[in-house]
């Protein structure tokens, strides 16, 4: 038994994530259409009936795209808070809605998954880990800074989606208005790449197998520049940008890894319709 993982896309163009196991999954955000959503699936063997839940972590266009026509296609319950629902401004079935909490865990067949809330500029933003059989992956997008809980949510990660948005520099340098500058920078909108590698630095478990840097900013970023950023503080985690245009590879974690046998023996040692932000 694995757990398998992937970003269809990931940016202000569109955001969806792919997390599951042999026999069930869940998407996180479906910012893309669901036509595009089934095709890049398919492309990388993944099988559409497999998903049995969406969870939305806020309100922004391009997290939640595509989520009416495959939930109504699908059949599929999704997962969101009452705040982003009503935000969002979309009409869903009644009893697709599954109201979210944070904290709350989750379980989707033997996948856990729980929420907890973050610094965004929307309604009541929210992030995932998603948890199998002792093997954990995060997704940590959309962040306007490292808060207690991101720090402490990432640390349990056997692999993590975290948002590389944009260079300071660039983004200083570029050419959006200062108001949107500000907006993207302060503490309410996306982390930089000096703040999610500080994140890295700082709260990433040993038994880390996967960062994928997601988000990135088409005009305030360099996926080559961060992914080598990122690589120089790795010794034994996988660096993977991911793209907006395209999905990654499938990547998975074998429950019987030796990640996940340095995390059991960790854990004996410790007691018990609005537009998204611009990229």
């Amino acid at each position: 038994m694995a757990l398998y993982f992937t970003s269809l896309n990931s940016g202000s163009n569109g955001n969806c994530y792919y997390i599951g196991n042999d026999t069930e999954a869940v998407l996180v955000d479906t910012g893309i259409s669901c036509k595009e959503t089934e095709k890049r699936m398919l492309a990388l063997g993944l099988d559409m009936q497999k998903v049995k839940a969406i969870f939305i972590s806020h309100e922004h266009t391009d997290h939640i795209r595509g989520l009416p026509a495959i939930a109504a296609k699908y059949q599929l319950p999704v997962f969101i808070t009452q705040g982003t629902y009503t935000k969002s401004r979309m009409q869903l079935l009644p009893e697709s809605l599954q109201w979210l909490c944070a904290t709350e865990k989750v379980n989707i067949g033997s996948l856990c998954i729980t929420a907890f809330s973050k610094c965004h500029d929307a309604e009541d933003p929210h992030s995932f880990i998603i948890t199998d059989k002792g093997i954990t992956v995060g997704v940590f997008t959309d962040i306007g800074a490292a808060c207690s809980n991101v720090t402490q949510h990432f640390n349990r990660c056997h692999a993590a989606f975290l948002e590389a948005n944009y260079d300071e520099v660039m983004l200083e340098n570029g050419s959006y208005p200062y108001y949107l500058k500000n907006r993207i920078r302060g503490g309410q909108g996306h982390l930089s790449n000096k703040q999610a590698l500080q994140i890295f630095k700082d709260h990433s478990a040993p038994f880390l197998s996967h960062l994928l840097l997601s988000h990135l900013s088409r005009d305030n970023n360099d996926p080559q520049a961060v992914q080598q950023l990122f690589e120089k503080h790795s010794l034994h985690t996988k660096i993977i940008v991911a793209s907006r245009y395209e999905a990654t590879e499938l990547f998975s974690l074998e429950h019987t890894s030796p990640f996940a046998s340095r995390a059991k023996e960790r854990k004996r040692l410790i007691p018990s319709i609005q537009m998204g932000l611009f990229d």
